[in-house]
This record gives C-alpha cells, structure tokens and sequence, in this order.
C-alpha cells in the first residue's frame, strides 16, 4: 500500500472522530420516554433494498407511550402513509438535525387536527404536511405523540431517526442516546466468505465462494490470485434477546488496514446500494447477511474505505496473515484472526459458452423470443455472465423467461418487455407483467402497448405475462361493533394488487385508514358513527388492473 494512500485514510478516520466527538460534547438530547431505553434495532442494520435508518426502541410490548420531544425545536412535519412508517412527525431543532418519530399511534392534539382537516378537505388518507416554525413550537420533553405499530412495524416500539438538515443525510442517533443504553456486549461473526474473482484466482482448487465457520479459523485456507473477503457478523445489546447491525468492520493484513466500514450517516441515494455491498445471493437464498470487504465497480458508498477497493492478490507462497475487527457504537470490539496460504494453482479462464455477458460500464441488451431488456450503463454492480432460459406453452399468455440461475440485483430500474402470443382477453388494461417466486405470481406492474408488456424490473429473476381480470375483496370485520364506530374490512387482491379506494358514510367522504402491511381497512374516527341513527356506508375499491367493486352496507 503507498504512504500517502495510509496517510490519507488515517487523517480522515481522525478527523471523522473529532468531528463525532465535537458533536457529542455540544449535542445533550433527552430521551424521548420517561422509561429505560432498550433497543430492537440500530442504526445501519441491514435489511432487504436499505440500510436501517435510526433506532428501533421497545415500548414495553404496548402501544400509547407518551413520545417527548428530544430537545426544543418546532414540529415541521407529519406524514401519513400506508406502509413505512404509517405515521410519523418530524421536529428541527436549532441545532441543524432533525428528529424523526415513526409507527406512532396518533399525533399530538393540534397537529391531528392540521391532518385530519387536510384528509377531509382532499378528501385522501395519504398526507404529508410541512409547517412553518411558528406553527408548532416544541420545549424539550413536551408530548409530540404516542407510540404506536403502523406501517410497515411488526411489534409495538418507536422508530427514531436523525437527520442532518443541511446535507439530508441520516445520522446515527446512538452518540448522542449511548448513556441511556446499557451496552457491554461486544460484536459477534459466525462466518468468514472468500471470493475468488472468476478467470483472477481460485480458493481451495475452486472459482466458487469459500465459507468458513468462525470457529475453524484455525485451519489457513489455500488460495491464489485475486481474492475478496466478507463477513456475516451481528452485534448484541445487554438485557436483549435481539442482534444488531455492526458499526464498525475492520480488515488487516498483518497491521496494515485494508478495508473498513464505519456505519455513521448516510444520503438516501446510499439505500440503493445496499445490494452491492451485501452478498445479494447469499441474501436472497439462505437468507444469510454477508458483508463485503470489498467495493464492487458499481458501489459508490461513501462509509467504505477500501485499499485498491478491498481486493486481495495471493501471489506468493506464504501465509497471509489477517484481522477482522468488530466495534460497536460503545466501544465493545471483537477480533478474529485466519490464515491464508499462498497455494499455486492453475487459474482456468472463464467459460462463457451458452451464456451472456454483461458489463457494468456500459449498456446491455438481453434478447429472446418474445423478450427484450434493456440494462443501462450504471445498473449492474458488477460484469456478470448470465444464461437466460425459455419456458414455452403454446396455451400461455407468453412464454416464460427465467433472465438467470440465480438472482442479480439491479441498480435501477431496467425496462422489460415481453410478448402477448395468445390474447385471453380482449381489455389490454387486464395485462401485467409477475414474476414467478416459488410458483406463485407477483406483480411486478406494466402496460401493454402494440403487442407487448412493458414494465421496469429492479432484478434478475423469473417473469411471465399474466392477466388480471378480478376485482379486489373486501371482507367485513366485527359487525357486532359497528354500531359504537369500529367499522373495518379485510382487503384482498390476489393480482396486481390495490391502487385507490373510497369510503362514504351517508354519501360523504368519511377517512378510512388502509394498513398496507395487515391488508386492513379500518374508520378513523368511530365517533362519527350516531347511536340510534342508521347510517348507509359505501366501499369503493379499484385495483391497477382496473377491476372495481363496489359494496354498501347498513348500520
């Protein structure tokens, strides 16, 4: 490695702790409960297309926790969303961060009625409202909401965010909470990945992906030419039960660092990146986290330091030998130290024979019968060698085309067409492009236009067309509560899915939530239902296909 490449990377890591450290001295935030901190997950975990924005705090396996505010600042947003975070309010704070409180159950008094008159007025669910500083002004501690489990939550608890103001960015909130949580459990792996670069180098005799249990380290592995290193690793928490992402990764050989990740911030153009700097397959088929210490051609995240981009090259017969160092946001860290021998080996080319190449740095046409995709310069991570196939029933809508044997994640979205050859239905509204995922049907969304589908994809998969021709369901819930307002629906759409729906009490629009995770459809406000009154309620659905239904109901 040169000096001035080491120098380099040692002042920035430096500066980078001064900066955090300033930060922390002059930033006191107070805990947004009145309850001891325990955490379900932390900043920069990594979960399926991002990185984990802010902290997942438990409420005690309840709902309706009082939210305070962190520190003194106005309310300077509210949202309102199927999934995501379901609800969520937004506080600046002079200081330039903005704190964010996602899956509450309901917002403060005043900033609920700035909603609720905003769903009325538009006659929508969906909202999302910027106030003025003047609006509402907050002291640190006041009530800004209560916790809740909407959106796309799985558990009662409070997701807290922080975001730089200035830049946009996501900041770690954990320097600034870290003496509200007990943390004195250091990091763990449980397994070390070796990447031979195909037609570069081989592991153990081989071109495939090498794994080692942490607990076999002892043993060196055999290698030779160009090699790439990962880790499956998470980090534990005192008084839990759950794991957590790992802040800091670091890989020497000897004593020199050739790769880190530090977990600190981060845009929300990096969530696109997750997937080049994870193991995509190993993700998507055993369900197996793996972080890379290596930069993909097409990985532009910014928290990776990486000598000559992570890659190692095994040219000598001796042993190399390496470090990985796993910190967390308190300090606690983990060392586990291997062995690579230096094992000369024949180094086969790569066949290519049957299959197509592409190039991450340029443009790539995939072309079959009746299918066509088109991958701009940029979407791929990486040159990869794929072997599309072809399923033909002469009965189908269209073949059927598997793009490749294993799945590749893209960075963008990349327009793919694909073929009617046997017109079921003469509504081209009704065509859509699924993809196959164990033998059921996903939308994956298209038009059709002059003969063909067209959709934009985000991964290698399985695709087919399919036809949508059947209405959304709506399945009644507790009638015997309608009458005091708890009027709900179970959603059903085994097609494209739902696009909009409208629900009118007594031939008004009345503001009916839908819960995109729970497919439920329930009244916002029970109070509006009159005892001793009959009402007529009517429920309006329309999903992407363009099939409707229509129901009304007496109560």
């Amino acid at each position: 490695m040169r000096l001035r490449t080491r120098l380099y990377l040692v002042v920035m890591c430096c500066l980078l702790s001064v900066s955090l450290g300033a930060q922390e001295q002059t930033i006191r935030f107070g805990s947004p409960f009145d309850f001891p901190l325990k955490l379900s997950a932390s900043f920069g975990e990594l979960r399926s297309g991002h990185l984990h924005g802010g902290l997942d705090i438990k409420t005690e396996g309840v709902v309706g926790k009082p939210i305070h505010s962190i520190a003194d600042g106005y309310i300077s947003r509210a949202t309102v969303s199927y999934g995501g975070f379901g609800q969520a309010v937004y506080v600046t704070h002079p200081n330039g961060l903005i704190s964010v409180y996602g899956h509450i159950q309901r917002f403060s008094p005043k900033v609920a009625k700035a909603v609720d008159d905003y769903q009325y007025a538009n006659e929508r669910f969906l909202a999302d409202l910027h106030f003025e500083a003047d609006q509402f002004p907050v002291k640190k501690g006041d009530i800004i909401a209560w916790s809740g489990n909407e959106g796309y939550s799985f558990g009662p608890h409070l997701h807290m965010e922080l975001h730089n103001l200035e830049t946009g960015e996501r900041v770690d909130p954990m320097p600034y909470f870290k003496n509200k949580i007990l943390d004195t459990t250091p990091p763990r792996a449980t397994t070390i990945y070796f990447y031979p670069q195909k037609g570069e180098g081989v592991v153990e005799g081989s071109f495939n992906k090498h794994s080692v249990p942490v607990t076999e380290l002892q043993k060196p592995v055999n290698a030779w030419g160009k090699i790439a290193l990962g880790i499956s690793a998470n980090d534990y928490m005192d008084g839990t039960h759950n794991n957590y992402g790992v802040k800091y990764v670091t890989l020497l050989l000897d004593t020199v660092k050739i790769f880190q990740s530090t977990v600190s911030a981060y845009t929300s153009l990096d969530n696109q990146m997750i997937n080049a700097w994870t193991d995509y397959h190993e993700q998507q088929v055993h369900n197996r986290w793996v972080m890379r210490s290596h930069r993909l051609p097409g990985n532009k995240l910014g928290f990776l330091e990486a000598v000559e981009d992570g890659y190692l090259t095994i040219d000598e017969e001796k042993d190399y030998r390496f470090t990985y160092i796993l910190q967390d946001g308190h300090g606690n860290k983990t060392s586990y130290r291997f062995t690579i021998h230096g094992t000369p080996c024949e180094i086969a080319p790569v066949n290519t024979q049957g299959r197509e190449y592409l190039s991450y740095d340029r443009m790539n046409l995939l072309l079959e019968p009746g299918m066509q995709l088109v991958i701009p310069k940029g979407a791929l991570y990486e040159d990869a060698i794929v072997r599309p196939k072809v399923w033909n029933d002469s009965a189908a809508i269209s073949h059927t085309y598997e793009l490749n044997d294993h799945p590749i994640a893209l960075n963008m979205g990349c327009p793919l067409m694909i073929g009617v050859r046997n017109m079921v239905d003469e509504d081209t509204t009704k065509y859509y492009i699924a993809r196959i995922v164990k033998g059921k049907l996903a939308s994956a969304g298209g038009k059709y236009e002059n003969g063909w589908v067209k959709t934009s994809i985000r991964e290698f998969g399985t695709y087919t067309v399919a036809i949508d021709t059947i209405p959304p369901t709506i399945t009644p819930r507790n009638k015997k509560q309608w009458t005091s307002g708890n009027i709900s629906f179970n959603i059903g759409d085994s097609g494209t899915g739902l696009k909009t729906y409208r629900v009118e009490l007594d031939g008004q629009f009345e503001l009916f939530g839908f819960n995109a995770k729970s497919a439920v459809l329930s009244m916002k406000h029970p109070e509006r239902v009159k005892r001793g009154v009959r009402h007529e309620l009517k429920v309006m659905l329309e999903d992407y296909a363009g099939n409707k239904r229509e129901e009304t109901y007496t109560l």
